[in-house]
């Protein structure tokens, strides 16, 4: 501790020997601590089943649901299957006469 002459000296008419210095301390004091009381909780102690675990278990049954609908429709049995080309009737490459006339005709 700090000697005597370190500490502030008492304020002018403030003094400990009268009974309402005694109470005005004890009433802030006691305002002090109900300042650091907990305060009241805002959520339970105990999760609600509906609030918090309803919802996340309808919402993973939603997922899964999806999920199926999903896999069901892609798989590749529920796929038409693809028609066979029809083989070209002529060679690729080579045009029959009188094409390019037939062509120029169109477009005039």
């Amino acid at each position: 501790m700090k000697g005597k002459g370190d500490l502030a000296p008492p304020r002018p008419g403030e003094s400990w020997t009268r009974p309402e210095d005694y109470f005005a301390a004890l009433a802030r004091r006691r305002t002090a601590r109900k300042a650091r009381e907990p305060k009241p909780r805002t959520q339970p102690e105990t999760p609600r089943f509906l609030l918090s675990t309803l919802p996340f278990i309808l919402l993973f049954v939603a997922l899964a649901v999806i999920t199926i609908g999903i896999v069901v429709t892609a798989w590749p049995g529920n796929q038409p299957q693809p028609r066979p080309k029809v083989a070209a009737e002529r060679e690729q490459g080579v045009a029959a006469k009188g094409w390019f006339q037939e062509a120029q005709k169109e477009f005039h």
